[in-house]
């Protein structure tokens, strides 16, 4: 898929060729789990599969998108944006969401966003932990961006795209998966503080691979298990106001202090930020790690990662335990962890690349045999973010 497959699929569609196309990637993210809302670090990294974009000017004031995936179109205008419904008055498709979810954002910024035709289609697997979301609202950012004349920097896309999710598709997710997808680089995973937005790339080496593993079992974040933990998250943080009376997050916690901490809270908060605060000390270890090139220990953090995942924040499922568990035993893997939420969809495997089409093959006959499933398993690489093409 590139953009020659999202130009013909305009052409076919609208029957004249578009004005631009955008390319937006999914991400994976190598550490830091579930700690984004929580103002700490993660390391992510933008991938070599994304969503493109054909697009032109409207000649009327309403918008037509028309989701290839899908097969199914959607037409809107501004006036229907908060009932979130299509000209006809018919509901939009969900899908239609993260498209006029940015377009209420950017409104709401004072942004211009001319009605356009569009087309859009993705490599990046939905529901699978790889922020096919963001792809899709970071694209349509650039493509806004574009037609309507104005600029913004990525990281502001980025907010911009964050919120949209947050208070019109209604996931409080935090800013790693539009930052990964807009501020992207070849060949470099980005340490970010999601506090102070700062942010810094670190070298992925040569020797080797990132291989995602898609369980292709599938969830939905918007079922409310997601914001269950973010809310576990915040309960936490009100509990523990009296013993640091200026803390406003987890990412304040220091890890000698969460075991005595912990030991005051209700069971399962105590797990929940024991996970946080533990997490953050695994991203803060892997930067002198990954600048030294010691892939060795690296992968033992992802490894100690998707652990604390499943016993303390409670968001693997058996079939992600089944993928790391026969990943780690295999010739060449460094680590391997669940990448993205959880309760579905990929493991993310740092493999030596030498070894990397053995690895798919062997971790494929093995998923297979363990759970009946047939898995989707990707060997990728560190790609750019969201550009015009």
């Amino acid at each position: 898929m590139d953009m020659n497959s999202a130009t013909s699929q305009f052409k076919n569609r609208f029957g004249y060729s578009p004005a631009r196309i955008v390319r937006a990637p999914g991400r994976i993210n190598l550490l830091g789990e579930h700690v984004d809302y929580n103002d700490g670090l993660v390391l992510p990294a933008a991938i070599d599969r994304a969503t493109y974009i054909a697009f032109s000017p409207s000649v009327t004031d309403r918008s037509t998108i028309v989701a290839v995936d899908f097969d199914q179109p959607a037409v809107f205008s501004v006036e229907g944006l908060s009932a979130k419904s299509q000209t006809d008055g018919s509901p939009l498709p969900e899908w239609a969401h993260y498209p006029t979810g940015l377009m209420w954002a950017l409104r709401e910024a004072g942004l211009a966003t001319p009605a356009m035709d569009a087309v859009f289609l993705s490599n990046v697997p939905r529901g699978s932990g790889l922020s096919s979301s963001a792809s899709v609202e970071m694209a349509f950012a650039l493509a806004w961006q574009t037609l309507g004349g104005w600029t913004r920097s990525p990281m502001e896309r980025a907010l911009l795209g964050q919120k949209a999710e947050n208070q019109y598709v209604g996931v409080n997710c935090g800013i790693m998966d539009q930052f990964a997808s807009a501020c992207g680089e070849e060949n470099k995973a980005l340490l970010l503080d999601c506090r102070s937005l700062e942010y810094r790339s670190l070298p992925l080496p040569e020797s080797v691979s990132l291989v995602v593993a898609d369980t292709t079992v599938r969830r939905k974040l918007t079922s409310g298990e997601y914001n269950n933990r973010r809310n576990a998250c915040e309960e936490t943080v009100n509990l523990l106001k009296d013993d640091l009376r200026a803390m406003t997050s987890l990412s304040e916690v220091h890890l000698v202090d969460i075991t005595i901490l912990a030991k005051g809270l209700p069971p399962e908060l105590a797990r929940r930020s024991r996970h946080v605060v533990e997490e953050i000390g695994r991203v803060n270890q892997s930067q002198s790690l990954l600048e030294a090139g010691d892939v060795q220990q690296f992968g033992q953090l992802m490894n100690q990662c998707h652990v604390s995942l499943r016993d303390l924040y409670e968001v693997s499922i058996p079939e992600l335990d089944a993928m790391v568990e026969i990943a780690q035993g295999l010739r060449g893997c460094y680590g391997a962890r669940l990448t993205g939420a959880g309760f579905g969809g990929c493991t993310i495997n740092l493999v030596e690349r030498e070894h990397a089409s053995e690895f798919v093959e062997r971790l494929a006959k093995g998923y297979e045999s363990n759970t009946g499933l047939h898995p989707e398993i990707y060997i990728c690489r560190a790609s750019d973010g969201a550009r015009l093409l």
